[in-house]
């Protein structure tokens, strides 16, 4: 089975104009965009939750791959952080994947996850059902299936906070509302 390491921003775009123009996740007239940022932070100033931004952060599963020495590794708790607004008719959400660093080479380089498309999808799901609650009062009624964030328990070898860009910004795998 072929596990994508490579960070593939097109496959979150793609899913997510497909969730929302095949599926009607948010059927509600809105026009949402998605773009990254691979800086931001899950913290939301005064002044920025006054123009609306909300944050979530999704615990998913990916692989990653080493650019120096190309080894590869799964992990089961790879941050996905997304802050999405309504604003008027235009909806936005701006997200950034965060990168692990690679346990033989030690270099202090991040590298961004490849994720499986079910995975994307989930995410993405989760995502929506946040935007439904928190932009237009939707209590969403497959909102928390469990509130388990990983779709199947996947078994990786345990967590190195050390490695984990996440965890070194405090921002660890703890799904909050």
């Amino acid at each position: 089975m072929s596990r994508s390491t490579d960070w593939v921003p097109s496959l979150w775009v793609d899913t997510f104009e497909e969730l929302l123009n095949e599926d009607n996740e948010l059927d509600y007239g809105d026009q949402w965009t998605l773009n990254f940022n691979y800086n931001q932070t899950a913290k939301v100033t005064k002044e920025e939750r006054k123009r609306g931004w909300k944050v979530y952060s999704h615990c998913a599963y990916a692989n990653f791959q080493c650019g120096s020495c190309s080894k590869t590794w799964p992990s089961a708790r790879v941050v996905v952080l997304f802050r999405y607004r309504l604003r008027g008719e235009r909806g936005t959400v701006i997200m950034r994947p965060f990168g692990q660093a690679c346990r033989s080479c030690q270099d202090d380089e991040f590298y961004l996850p490849g994720f499986a498309q079910k995975e994307v999808e989930h995410a993405l799901l989760r995502l929506f059902s946040k935007v439904r609650k928190n932009c237009y009062n939707d209590e969403d009624d497959h909102d928390d299936k469990g509130s388990s964030t990983c779709s199947t328990k996947k078994y990786t070898k345990p967590h190195e906070a050390s490695l984990c860009q996440a965890c070194i910004m405090g921002i660890c795998c703890q799904d909050e509302d």
